[in-house]
């Protein structure tokens, strides 16, 4: 294969490559303008030719369709996570004219898992896929919790319920704002227009976060977002938070939660079965709120597999290398070293989301982990 080229450039590098990877702004007009330009570059090459598009959640199938309708089995999505360097999940997404000629498929399959060395998980062509759908429910879900608990402190009260400690690399809105608010609400939209699961409501998009965006204040890349850094004169900084009930930025909060301290002691010896106790059995608003999420996650993830027919073993290989979070059944050890974890779900969470999901039914087919919880969950902050 040739090395990477700017199709903006070099259109002609088209007809001499084997692989034409398409990664560009999640926007339709955008993408078809794109995959138009690599049909005609490709001319009587593009039999022997694999077309990919790295979407985060557009329809594959859709995509195929700006080809020619013989060469539409050799077109598949190929979703990296970021950064790239940290993160090996890629999502494989077929179409339906992949049942046509399967080979091409395969092909970059084993390409993915042997050569770029990524954990390779297929997905079927639904919004989102399997790993984002996961992910941003709960992302989004912690934004609105944010705007419910503004008056308590808002973003930074969420997240400092939502740290490490509880099994993810960083806090989930920290996560918001390094991704991009306008990316988080290209991803969230899509959800929430073709999808209707019991979860369906946590999609909206918090009225601040648009308001945020409107501003240009979409994150990390923007300078501002749900958090800035201030370079003061004298060259220190300091690390300021959105505060969403009075509109501007603060400096960022300091929580002492008596359940995140006591889960820190017993995590800094190795002891995460009392660390887990500490959550469960602590009945301040913080620690419930804290273990209502995790709960939430097991449940949501395990129906979000089964819903678009992948095994439930994918969603722990999404969430541990496409989000560094620990994965769902992994989670489920965790808590089960302390307590029935149908038990508990039924006394914390709400009783129509219960049977909505057929909760009893997803605890009853999970499987042991391939992973091991304590790898994700860390002992800080």
């Amino acid at each position: 294969m040739k090395s990477n080229i700017c199709i903006e450039c070099d259109y002609d590098c088209i007809r001499d490559s084997d692989l034409i990877f398409e990664a560009c702004t999640e926007d339709w007009s955008v993408k078809e303008e794109i995959h138009t330009r690599i049909v005609n570059a490709a001319g009587s090459n593009a039999h022997d030719k694999v077309f990919c598009s790295g979407t985060s959640g557009l329809s594959i199938t859709k995509l195929a369709e700006l080809y020619p309708p013989k060469y539409r089995h050799q077109f598949m999505g190929m979703h990296f996570f970021n950064p790239p360097y940290q993160m090996t999940l890629c999502e494989m997404i077929p179409t339906k004219y992949t049942e046509e000629n399967t080979s091409f498929f395969e092909r970059m399959k084993i390409y993915a898992d042997q050569i770029l060395h990524r954990t390779v998980v297929e997905t079927v062509d639904s919004p989102a896929f399997l790993g984002n759908r996961i992910g941003f429910q709960f992302i989004n879900e912690a934004l609105l919790m944010a705007e419910k608990y503004r008056y308590n402190g808002g973003i930074d009260y969420i997240d400092a319920i939502l740290g490490p400690f509880t099994g993810r690399s960083m806090p989930p809105l920290v996560t918001a704002n390094f991704v991009g608010l306008d990316v988080h609400k290209a991803i969230v939209k899509n959800l929430y227009d073709n999808t209707d699961d019991y979860a369906h409501e946590t999609f909206i998009l918090p009225t601040f976060l648009q308001k945020l965006i409107n501003e240009g204040k979409t994150g990390r890349k923007a300078g501002a977002g749900l958090y800035k850094t201030v370079i003061h004169d004298s060259g220190l900084k300091s690390h300021q938070v959105y505060d969403i009930a009075h509109g501007y930025y603060r400096d960022q909060m300091k929580y002492t939660f008596p359940f995140v301290e006591e889960m820190l002691l017993f995590l800094q010896v190795g002891n995460y079965a009392s660390a887990f106790r500490a959550l469960v059995e602590n009945q301040s608003a913080e620690a419930r709120l804290c273990c209502e999420f995790l709960l939430k996650y097991i449940v949501y993830s395990l129906s979000a597999a089964k819903e678009i027919g992948c095994d439930i073993v994918a969603a722990d290989d999404v969430m541990a290398a496409g989000f560094h979070w620990c994965p769902p059944l992994a989670l489920v050890e965790a808590i089960s070293t302390i307590t029935d974890i149908e038990k508990l779900c039924e006394e914390r969470l709400e009783p129509n989301s219960v049977d909505k999901i057929k909760k009893q039914q997803l605890l009853a087919e999970t499987e042991r982990s391939r992973y091991d919880y304590r790898k994700f969950v860390l002992a800080k902050r």
